[in-house]
């Protein structure tokens, strides 16, 4: 059996190459989609309830039907079910899509869903970056603030178009302003910020996506009595800061070691994912 060779498609595991979406599938065309990436680390699935928890309240959001069964416990049993097939294990990523059904153009049909999980295997637990990335700003297209600005659609094109200007700028990461020339988040990440050892975020009403990964690093910082501030985040900000670190459910956290001129460290971001990975155990 060939790894990776199966997903699960509304509940049913199939095989990756059995034609299961068609050609007017809602989010190959409109974007119509939703997406959680969940971290299975150590035999153990990472914050699901939570990832569930916002994957809900973003079909709410763009008004898509949420089934009864759609719930923790039956997604986790799904999710298992495709790891154990798939032979991912102990540590993989898993992505979960869910997307309105076919029918209509702009205006939708139905707003009933189905949804897409698949694996992909992984080596070793969160591990922090041993060089720092190399960071700057992509300012070409700003993000707006709105109300679909905090969920983790499918309708990515601004990521792409980041991640372009990362590539021809020969950039390890580019941090993405929002319509009022702030620093919201980057290409894949919450950013977070160090001064004398208190944390700065930017607020989810600048526009940044509410990450599963910058909700647990905010309750770490609680629990161990960092001071965090949920602030505006500018070129200012960072340049002042003394770490800079990106977080994503996949990843942990990454820590960036430049930003035009300006080095830092990595103290408070090895610390985080010392605290992960003692979740994981």
């Amino acid at each position: 059996m060939i790894k990776d060779d199966h997903c699960i498609l509304n509940g049913h595991l199939i095989s990756i190459y059995e034609p299961g979406v068609s050609f007017n599938n809602r989010a190959f065309r409109y974007g119509d989609s939703l997406f959680e990436s969940i971290r299975f680390c150590n035999n153990k699935l990472m914050f699901l309830r939570d990832h569930v928890a916002r994957l809900k309240l973003g079909m709410t959001v763009l008004r898509m039907n949420v089934p009864a069964e759609f719930n923790t416990e039956n997604i986790s049993e799904l999710i298992f079910q495709l790891l154990k097939h798939n032979t991912h294990a102990p540590n993989a990523r898993v992505r979960l899509t869910v997307f309105r059904n076919e029918g209509g153009y702009y205006t939708p049909e139905t707003n009933d869903i189905s949804f897409l999980i698949e694996s992909e295997e992984l080596e070793g637990t969160y591990q922090l970056n041993q060089k720092g990335l190399w960071a700057d700003i992509y300012g070409e297209i700003k993000k707006p603030i709105n109300k679909l600005a905090n969920l983790k659609s499918g309708n990515a094109l601004l990521y792409v178009m980041a991640g372009l200007a990362k590539q021809s700028m020969k950039l390890d990461e580019c941090f993405i302003l929002n319509e009022n020339g702030a620093i919201c988040e980057s290409i894949s990440s919450n950013i977070f910020i160090v001064k004398n050892g208190t944390i700065f975020t930017a607020p989810l009403s600048e526009g940044c996506v509410a990450g599963v990964m910058r909700k647990q690093i905010i309750s770490l910082a609680a629990e161990h009595k960092i001071l965090t501030f949920e602030n505006t985040i500018t070129t200012y900000t960072i340049m002042n800061g003394d770490e800079v670190f990106l977080t994503n459910a996949i990843n942990g956290i990454r820590w960036v070691g430049q930003f035009k001129q300006k080095y830092y460290t990595n103290k408070l971001a090895q610390f985080f994912t010392d605290k992960l990975n003692e979740l994981a155990r």
